[in-house]
């Protein structure tokens, strides 16, 4: 057994998660197709392999307590120069999204840890690419506007060649649901309600 890359996000649901990874990938960020739009709740993060089913345990009560909650993104925001990213506004939905990554950060938890940066709820649309593309993007999406109902957050693991894999969805009130991929073995698997 040895060591996964972990990371905790909300979705952006179809089409909008599509039409925001194409963007993204026509502004020239070669990432785009590897990693699925979405809200962070926990960064990349190093775990003992054996550790992933006390963090889907972890996981499933954070979702158990959790409510639905509306979720909209409208405009453009930058971390330049701190941090190369443009992203889009999270302008409702905020508030949750900073309690859930509180609650699954939790220090008593299996995936307690230190942020390098405040937690800013936000959808990158381009990161680490030349400074015209970073503004292009800026600009080009400074009128975007998508919203839809929260209703869960997922697991993704980093595979070996730099691409998100979801493991599992977590679903608001209680319940999970694992992906089908074709040869993957399950690990330490959730009861679904």
């Amino acid at each position: 057994m040895g060591t996964v890359t972990i990371g905790v996000s909300i979705a952006v649901p179809e089409p909008h998660g599509s039409e925001l990874q194409q963007l993204r990938a026509g502004f020239g960020d070669a990432a785009a197709h590897g990693i699925p739009t979405h809200v962070t709740l926990l960064p990349p993060t190093e775990i003992d392999e054996t550790a992933l089913p006390a963090v889907e345990a972890h996981l499933t009560e954070v979702a158990a307590a959790g409510r639905p909650f509306p979720m909209r993104l409208s405009g453009t925001g930058t971390f330049r120069p701190l941090s190369p990213v443009v992203f889009v506004r999270v302008v409702a939905g905020a508030e949750a999204c900073t309690e859930l990554q509180q609650q699954v950060r939790d220090p008593a938890g299996p995936v307690a840890r230190e942020l390098q940066f405040p937690y800013h709820p936000h959808v990158t649309v381009a990161h680490g690419i030349d400074e015209a593309a970073m503004d292009r993007a800026f600009e080009e999406l400074a009128g975007y506007e998508a919203e839809w109902p929260c209703t869960g957050f997922a697991l993704y693991e980093q595979g070996a060649d730099g691409v998100w894999r979801k493991l599992r969805e977590f679903t608001f009130g209680g319940g999970s649901v694992v992906p089908p991929q074709a040869g993957r073995v399950e690990r330490g698997s959730v009861p679904t309600r």
